[in-house]
């Protein structure tokens, strides 16, 4: 089976996990078998639908909860806690079932320190996952929810798990001599651990298109790999394959085993497997056997957006990066890079488009001058900080100063590009982007140089057009960003109501960004109360509102009007008329008469 072969298998599998559908898994199989044996890559093709979806569907009706009620036990951590909300969230292991744990006061206390494969004595109230969150929960087989009363450790698991949580607590007591925000993106880009990032810095790295750098990719199995080269180059060709597999073993159990992980972990034991067997595979190859084998063991993969965009990316490198390298101008090496952020971000579209409706412009300008720091973060980070952590804070200041350096870089990078007002590439620009691309291609194939100069002109303009759309906002505008918040807007005048925010800061951030918000006249706080000013703190501090709205109680930390009843307040080509102030501020807005 050769490389298209190999893409037909993988989406076969894919397609399959998807369906998810009750077929018999035996004679899928079987069949397997009996394709390998006749080699027959079509038949192989089926088998390997069937037993996907065989496999989809049992994932799917094993989110069985392990109990309903009060639960008392030891329980393994699954994850790592994390802060969501005012409490404290971390997925654990019942019965063989994954359960969502959430707990406060002296029991989120008790986790806060806590990681992954550590186990804990619980004691709490099992619930069934809600309807609503079903679907959601189910890509990380979440098969019910737990209200934590009490906890306490039991033991810091096996030897593995100890070995691993030992290098992630050294690499971070390490990175505690960096100020807050440049040590949670450190974890960032050495651990892939989002858990203390700010939303405001999430957001600049998602509105530039540099969220890919805070995720483990292949980049970084590939510098372990580097790392321990000298040691394991000195093993016969078995103890090679056992050090390179053990090694990517540990690392996974170190990152926590996140879907970007999982597939770059893949193509690497694969590649070490070929390698050992003297018969070495194209990326493309790697890939797609990495995708077929790991949608097989866990068919929940397909719906991991993590998971799609690492595959996405991953394939748009292997299949057009040195084509377009070749084709654009310019010194090789900036053309080289140019080539690669190209493919990644065409690999990520037929993924990022329905889900956010667009990709950021700023992406192509913020990776080619950020992206280059990112590997040298990583790098850095993995090696000097374990002396860090080892050699106590004055030798870590001087040991992180590169890494301060090379953080403030990306993330100086990441936030000039999310303020760049570029707009968004929607479908209707990709679309013609892809009809000048092809009458590019064609010209150039015919030799036409006029014909090659006049598609880039309009290949330029169509990447303009979005800016134009944001410097000039077409008419009147209003419409629910998320679920809490609606946004009008009116000749370039824009007033945004927080009413019941049902949605983190992040998520809210990141749909004004979508929407091409580049300031915010009147913000309306409805609700009093700290966890209404929690709410939108992010959001203030991200978009400053010339007029800050709230109702008497607030506990906003910017200076706040309280308006009485029955006044308005002019925004450009908006009114905001004050309906009632107590014990909610509620507001009309419209265009004044």
């Amino acid at each position: 089976m050769g490389d298209a072969g190999a893409v037909v298998l993988a989406l076969a599998a894919c397609a399959g996990a998807w369906a998810a559908r009750p077929v018999p898994l035996v004679p899928a199989l079987v069949l397997a078998a009996l394709a390998l044996g006749l080699r027959r890559p079509a038949l192989l093709v089926l088998a390997v639908a069937l037993a996907a979806s065989a496999l989809g569907s049992r994932s799917w009706s094993g989110l069985r909860p392990p109990a309903v009620g009060t639960w008392s036990g030891v329980v393994t951590l699954v994850g790592d806690p994390a802060e969501v909300a005012g409490a404290l969230r971390v997925d654990v292991r019942i019965g063989g079932k994954r359960v969502e744990a959430w707990a406060r006061g002296p029991a989120a206390r008790a986790l806060r320190d806590r990681l992954s494969g550590e186990r804990v004595q619980l004691r709490g109230e099992l619930q069934p996952v809600p309807p609503d969150a079903r679907r959601r929960l189910a890509r990380r087989h979440v098969a019910a929810r737990m209200t934590v009363a009490g906890a306490s450790l039991s033991s810091t698991g096996g030897v593995a798990s100890r070995l691993a949580n030992g290098l992630r607590r050294t690499l971070l007591r390490g990175a505690e001599v960096l100020p807050p925000d440049r040590r949670s993106l450190f974890a960032g880009f050495v651990l892939g651990d989002d858990r203390e990032q700010r939303p405001e810095v999430t957001d600049d790295f998602r509105a530039s298109g540099l969220s890919h750098l805070l995720v483990v990719s292949g980049q970084n199995v590939a510098f372990v790999l580097a790392l321990l080269g000298p040691f394991l180059n000195r093993l016969r060709l078995g103890g090679r394959l056992a050090g390179g597999v053990a090694a990517l073993v540990f690392f996974g159990m170190l990152t926590r085993w996140e879907p970007s992980v999982l597939r770059a972990i893949a193509m690497a034991g694969i590649a070490l497997l070929a390698a050992a067997l003297g018969r070495p595979a194209s990326s493309l190859r790697t890939l797609s056997l990495a995708v077929t084998g790991l949608v097989l063991v866990d068919p929940m993969l397909v719906g991991s957006l993590g998971f799609l965009l690492s595959v996405g990316a991953c394939a748009g490198i292997a299949l057009c990066s040195t084509r377009l390298a070749a084709w654009l101008p310019g010194p090789r090496p900036v053309a080289a890079a140019m080539g690669v952020t190209l493919a990644a971000q065409l690999g990520v579209l037929p993924f990022l488009l329905p889900v956010f409706g667009g990709l950021p412009v700023a992406a192509l300008p913020a990776n080619l001058v950020g992206a280059p720091a990112a590997g040298p973060v990583m790098m850095w980070g993995m090696s000097a900080g374990v002396v860090a952590g080892w050699a106590g804070d004055g030798v870590a200041r001087v040991v992180h100063l590169p890494t301060d350096l090379m953080i403030r870089w990306v993330a100086g990078v990441a936030h000039w590009g999310a303020a760049l007002p570029l707009g968004q590439l929607r479908l209707a620009h990709v679309m013609a982007l892809a009809a000048v691309a092809g009458a590019g291609l064609v010209a150039r194939r015919s030799g036409r140089r006029r014909g090659v100069a006049a598609c880039a002109v309009v290949a330029g303009a169509v990447l303009l057009a979005p800016a134009y759309a944001v410097a000039r906002p077409a008419g009147v505008e209003d419409r629910q960003v998320v679920a809490g918040a609606h946004l009008w807007r009116n000749r370039g005048a824009s007033v945004l109501v927080i009413d019941d925010l049902r949605a983190s800061p992040e998520a809210l951030l990141s749909s004004l960004h979508r929407a091409d918000l580049r300031r915010l006249d009147v913000l309306v706080v409805s609700r009093p109360g700290v966890a209404a000013a929690a709410d939108v703190g992010p959001l203030v501090r991200r978009f400053p509102p010339r007029l800050l709205l709230g109702p008497p109680g607030n506990r906003l930390s910017s200076p706040v009007v309280v308006p009485p009843a029955g006044s308005q307040v002019a925004a450009g080509g908006l009114t905001v008329r004050v309906d009632e102030t107590s014990p909610r501020l509620v507001v009309s807005v419209g265009r004044p008469p």
